[in-house]
């Protein structure tokens, strides 16, 4: 209702001699407004929209900053330390009422805040320091109750994005936070990694030492929390964290079969040996679904090589504008492909500025910006939820690198996108990814460090 008001308020501004764009973007503020108010009561899920949402500040306009400021300081506010009562109380409901007989040494003091849980330091029965993740007590109603929440303000979103699936989106979303208070899933996910990148020269991910209920206790990461390199850090530092991160997310997909969908700072310490150690795997999958590698071959073909009308037939193609939509071609090429600019030099640096200047052209509120008539598949949230978050990350640390490069070395079919040939983009067949895929694993490719 509060939607409907807003849209009528703003009919009436227009008659007094409002232009539409001025109309739009007093629809669009005071949309943000409320949709920010209502995330600044939320319970359950207020710690993990916090990490999310501190990221994407960046690229906010001005004038839609401050009540997201206020609403973030609310969420990051929201999860107070558990007393040790309550954290005793929750580590025998999951590991049972002898649980300290497990450890030979537990802080009761809180460490760290996890998304839905926070985080001890205690020493395992066998000598090994671990970190010890407990879920805050009624965290699944909580959540739960906070996503039906979402739910019902999802339909506001229709402000930004009019031509997007807005229900099916948001039970992606819903469906991967509810993944996320899975801790035997994010166990599996864990050891996944931890097995991919065993003995590798550039990252550390600690093994799984038990998983209990709602109790996932992994080896101890002891490092230099990337924020504080963001705040920090020499220029050297935060070039060589920020690819190190890029390839992170990059091998798991190209080498290992695997997403790491939350490269949130918070996640990532570098060790004393130069190593990245990643922790929190609450929000991986396989990777890619059938038919991603031959999208992205698609898109960056057009983006790279083809022009308006190739990414046209890709936009059709994989589903990212509803089937009969007219479209113009021109102007969704011209919003689209300055986002590929960082892959288009040798080396490039990415900035707050630069993504604010992407954000602000997608998101513009004109009728004529023709990004706000696009769709997206639902399968494509976990991708796009790593990929913007990434994306934040290095301009936060405004990396420079050869972002191509790193990506080619565990995508090289993607080399192809970077090269004309005589067929037009839009007609030429996708090489059989699946096959380049399963070559490259059975060579067992190595990684090659960042100097």
């Amino acid at each position: 209702m509060a939607y409907v008001g807003r849209r009528a308020t703003g009919v009436g501004k227009r008659a007094l001699g409002k232009s539409a764009e001025e109309v739009n973007r007093d629809i669009q503020l005071r949309t943000a407004q409320h949709i920010f108010e209502v995330l600044g009561e939320l319970k359950g899920c207020a710690a993990k929209l916090g990490q999310l949402l501190a990221i994407y500040e960046l690229a906010l306009p001005q004038e839609l900053a401050e009540p997201y400021r206020i609403a973030l300081s609310r969420l990051q506010d929201a999860a107070p330390a558990m007393l040790p009562h309550t954290v005793h109380a929750a580590m025998a409901a999951s590991m049972g009422e002898h649980w300290r007989s497990q450890f030979r040494e537990f802080d009761d003091r809180r460490a760290a805040a996890a998304s839905l849980g926070q985080v001890h330091r205690a020493v395992w029965h066998d000598g090994r320091q671990v970190a010890v993740k407990v879920m805050y007590p009624g965290g699944r109603e909580a959540v739960a109750g906070d996503l039906d929440q979402l739910r019902r303000i999802s339909y506001l979103a229709a402000v930004f994005l009019p031509g997007a699936d807005i229900k099916s989106v948001t039970e992606a979303i819903c469906a991967s936070v509810t993944e996320e208070l899975d801790y035997a899933a994010e166990a599996d996910h864990q050891r996944a990694f931890a097995a991919a990148y065993a003995e590798d020269p550039d990252f550390y991910v600690p093994d799984v030492v038990a998983q209990h209920g709602d109790v996932l206790i992994s080896e101890w990461i002891e490092g230099t929390p990337v924020p504080r390199i963001v705040a920090s850090g020499s220029r050297s530092e935060r070039n060589r964290v920020g690819m190190l991160m890029v390839r992170f997310v990059t091998s798991g997909w190209g080498r290992h079969g695997l997403l790491y969908a939350d490269p949130h700072p918070g996640n990532f310490r570098v060790l004393s040996d130069g190593r990245l150690g990643v922790v929190d795997f609450g929000a991986c999958c396989a990777w890619p679904p059938a038919g991603f590698d031959e999208l992205t071959l698609d898109y960056c073909k057009a983006i790279f090589t083809g022009g308006p009308e190739a990414l046209a037939a890709a936009t059709r193609r994989h589903g990212f504008v509803e089937t009969g939509r007219a479209f113009d071609s021109e102007a969704l090429y011209a919003a689209i492909s300055p986002c590929g600019e960082p892959l288009r030099h040798p080396t490039y640096r990415l900035t707050t500025r630069w993504l604010r200047r992407q954000v602000l052209r997608t998101t513009n509120p004109r009728l004529t910006n023709v990004v706000r008539q696009m769709t997206m598949p639902a399968y494509f949230t976990p991708f796009a939820r790593s990929f913007l978050t990434l994306v934040g990350v290095l301009s936060q640390l405004e990396a420079e690198g050869p972002y191509r490069a790193e990506i080619l070395r565990w995508l090289p079919e993607l080399a192809a996108a970077f090269t004309h040939d005589e067929e037009p983009a839009c007609t030429t067949r996708p090489v059989d990814l699946g096959a380049v895929r399963r070559r490259r694993a059975e060579t067992g490719e190595r990684s090659w460090s960042v100097g």
